[in-house]
């Protein structure tokens, strides 16, 4: 990632840090002065979430470290592990969010909050979307993996600000189950969304690559004309790089130059194609 990039993606971490800090402090005091649980339990969720957006800030800047002398090949991965972090957390607050409508469904322990409550769960909604949707972009911008969980995130705060919202406007009605059942869809949303990142960092942790878009490299390769065969090809992900290990076989009849002219054309395509930029290709003579 480039410095502009990384200077951009650490905007992303630094707006949902500043969001969740001034959300988490309005919702408390309003939850404590209008009597809603529901908004207190999201104000304690964006509390916990400040620290995800933490985790993303954080492996945003040790992904920028240089290589050293036992990171040959940076510190970008750092960014993967910050999504996985991300997830634990998301994991960690829809259990929190199940086990309390649970109890409230299990002890019937019903209130009736201020229209206050409500409302301000709705801002936090329409802000968190906001958020979510600026985070969004900005990572397919700059193509960072962490800034895109981070995102879902946000989109998650929304949802349990949205299911706070109904379950106050619920209670206010006088249906009063509607609480804490929003509060178990919601739950289960968190939990959907942090399965998915976690799945997702694990497989590029593991060196995970699609097929298909192996193959596109594969074919891609295949273009050049002075490409006889792609005898092996693999890929992987460090941080947001798709790294590219290749075998190819070429002519046995020409010289050691016109076979590194061949392999500096194939990173030239793979590069306008993939936006590839670590290739390592290694040439082999073909034999019918």
């Amino acid at each position: 990632m480039g410095h502009i990039q990384w200077k951009k993606g650490e905007t992303g971490a630094w707006v949902s840090i500043i969001t969740y800090l001034i959300l988490a402090t309005t919702k408390l005091i309003v939850s404590e002065i209008g009597d809603s649980d529901a908004l207190r339990a999201d104000g304690f969720n964006n509390t916990t979430d400040i620290i995800a957006s933490l985790a993303v800030l954080i492996g945003l800047r040790i992904s920028k470290k240089p290589p050293d002398s036992d990171h040959h090949y940076g510190h970008s991965k750092a960014e993967t592990i910050s999504s996985l972090i991300a997830a634990f957390i998301m994991t960690t607050i829809g259990i929190e969010v199940l086990l309390e409508a649970g109890e409230t469904l299990i002890y019937q322990e019903f209130g009736t909050p201020s229209p206050l409550t409500g409302w301000t769960a709705v801002l936090s909604a329409i802000i968190m979307y906001g958020v979510y949707r600026f985070n969004l972009n900005l990572s397919r911008h700059v193509e960072s993996r962490a800034l895109y969980a981070a995102a879902q995130d946000n989109r998650s705060d929304a949802l349990v600000s949205v299911g706070a919202a109904v379950g106050i406007f619920g209670a206010m009605a006088g249906i009063l189950w509607l609480d804490p059942a929003a509060a178990t869809i919601v739950g289960v949303l968190i939990l959907k969304t942090a399965w998915e990142i976690f799945t997702d960092a694990t497989h590029l942790l593991t060196d995970g690559f699609d097929e298909d878009e192996l193959e596109d490299i594969r074919a891609t390769i295949d273009t050049h004309p002075d490409v006889q065969k792609v005898k092996d090809i693999k890929a992987r992900f460090q941080g947001n790089e798709t790294l590219v290990d290749v075998i190819i076989l070429v002519s046995p009849d020409i010289t050691v130059q016109q076979a590194h002219d061949i392999t500096d054309e194939i990173e030239v395509l793979l590069k306008e194609k993939h936006k590839i930029h670590y290739v390592h290709i290694h040439t082999e003579p073909y034999h019918d």
